[in-house]
């Protein structure tokens, strides 16, 4: 049986390139990059050229960037640290209603410790409501969190537009942006987009797991989450995972020369499937953005009468590969608060599907993905709705 992987915005699998650069490492550059000998030097070094090349993308400096272990620990350092440094200045959090969990919940917890915690809400498509985020952006607000592409539905949001309007309101406010979906899939300039901490995972952009950055504007202070040695100026202690960041170092590299053509081709692919489902399979809608807007990667399908899991499974069954959602929280029985916050009535909860396409996916294979869909929705609702439809 063929397997076809269509859950790239849960991960993606390594370029070869990047698993030979992590065994390299491993075996050769195993140094500790604080050890002052010439092992260690090799390791420092390796350290140095992939914040050299994060720079270069992101457009800030080099000593801006703090590796992590991936985009939830970035996502939790930017917020909690942020909080810690500055609970004294003010106690106003904004955030959307459809961030991932790693931001949704560390905000609830905040809200635990005394902080006001404001959630912005977004239309159908997923769009954030900019006049609601102007209101609520006052002097007592310190911190915004907005992802840049959602991981479930796709939407890409004006990070430019949303920057420049909170520190129009309030100089001070510090904007934070959850990059994880777009890192290597679109060009991002922190200073330009006015951005003061950004979150980036390399799993997501063909780099190895366990790896990830958070940008840091030098001019904002943010505690440590973990201490010890006092590696990376003291905000993150730990020895650094240098065959991961090596590994990532490739992963940018093959992001940075390929973005434009990727994405051309994530487009075509989102396209097809898109058109190919609505025009076969009734009774199925797309969540959030129009096929033709949205992150090219990303396509989430609504199918009428059918629980995302039972589809899910029957998919896999003929060897495809799909998520019902955020793979943080896919694996849990509670229902998607993205599809909640633009708006799906209750009976459209639970019956999506998200595609994510790469770098591999060919028109041949969502062909045959199409031909499966469509068997196996109209077998299923033949024993859900009795053969009918709603």
């Amino acid at each position: 049986m063929k397997e076809i992987y269509l859950d790239y915005a849960a991960t993606t699998r390594p370029l070869q390139e990047v698993a030979e650069a992590v065994a390299v490492s491993m075996i050769n550059t195993y140094g500790n990059p604080s050890s002052l000998h010439k092992k260690g030097v090799e390791a420092e070094t390796i350290l140095k050229e992939t914040s050299d090349k994060l720079s270069k993308m992101l457009g800030c400096l080099a000593d801006e960037i703090i590796y992590t272990s991936g985009g939830t620990e970035s996502n939790n350092m930017a917020i909690l640290g942020l909080c810690a440094a500055y609970k004294r200045r003010a106690h106003k959090l904004i955030t959307s209603s459809v961030e991932h969990p790693s931001v949704l919940e560390t905000f609830k917890y905040l809200q635990t410790q005394g902080f006001e915690v404001c959630i912005i809400g977004v239309d159908k498509e997923g769009m954030l409501d900019l006049e609601a985020l102007q209101k609520a952006i006052d002097k007592e607000t310190l911190l915004v969190s907005i992802m840049h592409v959602n991981n479930e539905i796709g939407t890409v949001q004006d990070i430019e537009r949303i920057g420049g309007l909170i520190k129009q309101k309030n100089k001070d406010t510090f904007f934070h942006v959850d990059a994880v979906q777009s890192f290597g899939k679109a060009p991002i300039s922190v200073k330009k987009c006015n951005i003061d901490l950004l979150s980036i995972s390399a799993h997501k952009f063909y780099g190895p797991r366990g790896v990830g950055v958070l940008y840091k504007n030098k001019d904002v202070r943010i505690n440590p989450l973990i201490y010890g040695g006092g590696q990376q100026k003291g905000i993150r202690a730990g020895t650094e995972n240098v065959p991961g960041i090596a590994g990532m170092l490739k992963a940018c590299n093959y992001a940075d020369q390929n973005m434009e053509r990727l994405n051309a081709h994530y487009r075509t692919c989102k396209m097809y499937l898109s058109d190919s489902v609505l025009e076969h399979i009734p009774d199925t809608f797309i969540n959030g953005p129009d096929k033709s807007k949205g992150a090219p990667h990303i396509l989430n399908i609504g199918f009428r009468g059918i629980k995302s899991e039972v589809l899910l499974h029957a998919l896999e069954s003929k060897g495809i590969y799909v998520s019902s959602g955020s793979a943080c929280s896919s694996n849990k029985k509670v229902k998607s608060t993205v599809l909640s916050a633009i708006g799906n009535k209750k009976e459209d909860l639970d019956n999506a599907i998200r595609f994510s396409f790469g770098m591999d996916t060919s028109l041949e294979e969502l062909s045959y993905v199409a031909d499966k869909l469509e068997e196996q929705v109209m077998l299923l609702r033949k024993y859900t709705l009795g053969g009918r439809h709603k």
